[in-house]
Formats: structure tokens, sequence, C-alpha cells
């Protein structure tokens, strides 16, 4: 079956943070909106709910719209989920690294980027992107459309190559390794701290915590975790990233359409579960 694009790119804005929210709050005046519009025939087949009808949606843009959601949700269920089960990691949705934002970082025994180009995008950003992200990543990813791999091969051989075919739904394939990168940046590193996380490291270290205040805390422990050889500092800082809160929501079998929304909003197996419930309510409009 074929579909519009303006269809399609309406159905995608039900996969957003703002939505989700909304679902917990019984709130679906915007779902009822998109059935109204396009699939009230559909409904009179189905006696569904709000979650029938969002997997029934999420079908259609996997099969027609790959845009990021779908990407980076996909991504997750068949690469990121099985490698979080099998490791000591931590995950992360749009992790800001000095001027950028990666679509997802992990941390494990290394840390990796994995910066998603859709079919709809260009390269124009990603030499920048790169920049921000070799100071505090050992391994750069980008997931690009097999289609342009020919554009993207252009990138330094540093940068890791993963390929994706929207026509083929098990579609992900490296083309290239990322080669491992240690020379990081202390500064970059201090602005992706939090304070309580800076200060642990320079107590942990040195073996004391020098007397701050609220004014000279980031400078003083700067000016310390500057001193710290740069491959103790990278081991220093993942493993920091690793005892922050994580979401423990993700699964490669239950609800997998969501799982994106469950790590972009850090939840729990308490407020996926509320959000699912809140989903089986039968549609009503």
């Amino acid at each position: 079956m074929q579909f519009q694009i303006n269809q399609l790119r309406d159905y995608s804005s039900l996969f957003t943070r703002s939505e989700a929210l909304s679902w917990l709050k019984l709130d679906f005046n915007s779902i009822n909106c998109k059935i109204k519009r396009y699939d009230e025939k559909w409904l009179e087949h189905h006696n569904s709910t709000y979650l029938d009808y969002l997997k029934h949606v999420y079908s259609i843009l996997a099969d027609s719209y790959q845009n990021e959601y779908i990407l980076k949700n996909e991504f997750l269920n068949t690469w990121l989920i099985k490698e979080l089960g099998e490791n000591n990691s931590q995950l992360f949705s749009e992790f800001r690294v000095g001027n950028a934002i990666a679509d997802l970082a992990m941390f494990n025994g290394c840390s990796k980027i994995f910066e998603i180009k859709t079919e709809f995008d260009n390269d124009s950003r990603l030499n920048l992107q790169i920049q921000n992200y070799k100071k505090a990543f050992n391994q750069i990813y980008v997931i690009i459309p097999k289609s342009k791999l020919h554009i993207y091969t252009k990138q330094e051989a540093s940068i890791g190559i993963i390929t994706y075919d929207p026509k083929n739904d098990d579609s992900f394939f490296i083309h290239r390794n990322a080669r491992a990168n240690f020379e990081i940046e202390p500064s970059t590193i201090m602005s992706i701290l939090h304070s309580r996380e800076y200060k642990s490291i320079v107590n942990e270290h040195y073996g004391y915590l020098p007397k701050l205040t609220s004014f000279n805390q980031f400078s003083v422990c700067s000016e310390l975790i500057h001193e710290i050889p740069l491959n103790e500092l990278n081991n220093i800082f993942i493993n920091k990233m690793k005892k922050r809160s994580s979401s423990n929501a993700l699964s490669s079998r239950y609800y997998k359409e969501f799982n994106q929304l469950f790590l972009s909003l850090r939840m729990n197996r308490n407020s996926k579960e509320k959000m699912i419930a809140s989903l089986k309510t039968t549609i009503q409009i």
C-alpha cells in the first residue's frame, strides 16, 4: 500500500517525547486526530486499543518511512540491546558533546558514539560533529543509507561506517570498523561531567578534595583533572558514565516499538509499565 509523504510525516510525529508524556496523562488527542484523518476505516474493522494503533503506525513507518526515530529504534533492537545484555554497559540517547549532540552513546569497555544519517539527511554538519566527538569518545560510527556509501567513505579512515538498507529488514552491516582514539580532551570531559562526578574523580584520584566554593569548584577541579594521564582519565570517565542512572525498560521482545522513547525519557520499569497500561485504553473517538 502506498502512502503520501505528508501522511507518513504526520504519523512519525506520534513517536516523540512530548507525545509519550501525553499518553502517561491519558491524553490521546493527537492519536485521535490521526485516526480521524487517515484511519477511520481501519478502526471500523478493529475493536482496538491505542497500543494496537501505534503498533500499526510503527509497522507502516518501518516499511515506508525510515526516519530518525525508526532507525534509532531498529538499531537499538537489533544491535545495542544485545550488547547491553552481554556487558556492563550504559546507553544514552541524544548525548551532548561540546557543540554537537550524538544520536546514541554507549559506554562499556570503551566509549562509542553512533551518529545516524537518514536518506533525508546530508553530510554538511558531519565534520563538525566528528571533531566534537573525538574529544571525548574512543570510537565513532556513522550509520548511513547503503545508497550513500560513496559519500561517507570520504570521511577519515578512523571513522567506522555502518550501512543500512531500507528495503531489507535485517539491514545493518559494518562496512568499516572504527579505529580506537584515546586522545581525549580533559576540557570536553569536564563539560560532560556533573559537578558531583568531577568532584568524585578528584577525591578518588588524589585522595582528597580541596576546599571548594560554588564559584571555584569547576576551575579548581578542572586544573586537577587536566593533570591526570589521558589513558587513566579515559577509563575514569567511562566508569563514571556507567554509574549514571540508566533506563532499564529496554526489551528486545516486548513493546520494542517504543524502546527509543523509553531510552530518551530514561524510563524505569515502573514508568514503562504505566505508559503501556495507559496505551491499553480502548480507542474512543
